[in-house]
């Protein structure tokens, strides 16, 4: 029996992660009652979703987080709740792996609502050439010329770009379960970090990918992060004396090398606690129709998921080219693990990369720990 009655979801506070939820949530008032609670960016990285399904009915959650979540049983999938072609609608035409981040063991368990990945992000005006095609060398030569360049290493965001360091050497971390990777590119990968550490501005090194893009519209010590999880926001002034913070893709280390990264994004899974009604399954159908993704999300200051809308032209005129920018970054993305026991090793991996870059610790020492707390997490729980 399905039980009607007001539902609450969770997102994220930022206006890319709330606007546009509630705002179509406000469209359905005598149709559909959904308000939408927030919490902060490290709590949307870290919390665990099976406490979060205890006292909400929707979830914008991180693909990561699935393994923790279906072990908990604390999540329908969507094939418990959408018919085949309902199902189609809603994950078919996504850019990339985005859809695909969210299937496990034969099912789909979020809406890929909202599409992205680690890309460059840079001020055109503190920079004497174009990044739209950047290389590692470019980046390297930029950082000892200028001091300007900064990378992402708050929460777990060390890790997560070590890891697009690795992809984009074509490395896939974390798909062998007896080592999370390759001796030498990931030896290279630290070596590159320890470069680019040694004269990151400080201003930033605390900060996470938020607060750097903010920092960047509104300071001149920064003038690219090669690494950063790109916000469309950022990408045209939100205020006086804030300027566009220009996106390209990620950098590559050989011509025609790969331009991947480590997938982000949000989806919107539903709650075992959830009543879910007709009204509701409209709703997120609507939300992945393509005059939604195409111009109500993006006028929501949302980020949307469809292939179209990365191509749309209209979009890529009003932010600055963002999503042309980036999308080939985002096809050739990188799945992180999802297995049970990998966000807890996403935040000890990343504390421990994080500290080894700043006491610029010896490569042998900082691989065994890494390898080891990979392999303790990859023990079922």
């Amino acid at each position: 029996m399905i039980i009607d009655r007001p539902l609450t979801g969770l997102t994220w506070d930022h206006p890319r992660g709330y606007n546009a939820l509630s705002a179509a949530a406000l469209l359905r008032v005598g149709d559909l009652d959904l308000s939408w609670d927030r919490q902060p960016l490290e709590g949307f990285e870290s919390h665990p979703i099976a406490d979060l399904c205890d006292r909400y009915d929707l979830i914008v959650l991180d693909h990561p987080h699935l393994g923790e979540a279906i072990s908990s049983n604390c999540l329908y999938s969507l094939e418990e709740v959408f018919q085949p072609s309902e199902l189609k609608a809603l994950t078919g035409g996504t850019i990339g792996p985005t859809a695909q981040s969210y299937a496990m063991h034969g099912k789909h368990w979020a809406v890929p609502l909202d599409a992205a990945t680690q890309v460059s992000a840079w001020r055109q005006d503190l920079i004497d050439f174009c990044p739209g095609n950047l290389s590692w060398d470019d980046v390297l030569k930029l950082s000892a010329d200028t001091g300007k360049v900064a990378l992402s290493l708050a929460g777990p965001h060390a890790l997560l770009s070590y890891f697009s360091i690795l992809a984009s050497m074509g490395e896939q971390p974390g798909t062998d379960e007896d080592s999370l990777f390759h001796d030498q590119p990931g030896q290279t990968a630290y070596a590159l970090m320890q470069d680019l550490v040694s004269r990151s501005p400080g201003s930033v090194s605390g900060l996470n990918p938020i607060e750097i893009l903010k920092h960047m519209a509104t300071t001149r010590d920064v003038a690219l992060c090669p690494l950063i999880y790109g916000y469309v926001n950022y990408s045209v002034p939100s205020g006086p004396g804030h300027s566009p913070v220009h996106f390209s893709d990620a950098p590559h280390f050989a011509t025609g090398g790969a331009k991947g990264s480590t997938l982000g994004g949000t989806g919107i899974a539903l709650s075992r606690r959830c009543p879910v009604t007709p009204q509701l399954r409209s709703h997120l159908i609507w939300l992945m129709c393509a005059d939604a993704q195409r111009r109500f999300i993006p006028q929501h200051q949302g980020q949307p998921a469809l292939e179209e809308a990365w191509e749309d032209k209209v979009l890529n005129q009003t932010w600055s080219g963002f999503y042309a920018s980036t999308a080939t970054s985002l096809r050739q993305a990188f799945i992180r693990p999802r297995y049970n026991g990998y966000i807890q090793f996403q935040t000890r991996g990343s504390c421990v990369l994080r500290s080894a870059l700043s006491e610029n610790r010896p490569w042998p020492s900082v691989s065994a720990e890494l390898q080891s707390l990979y392999r303790e997490s990859r023990i079922t729980p």
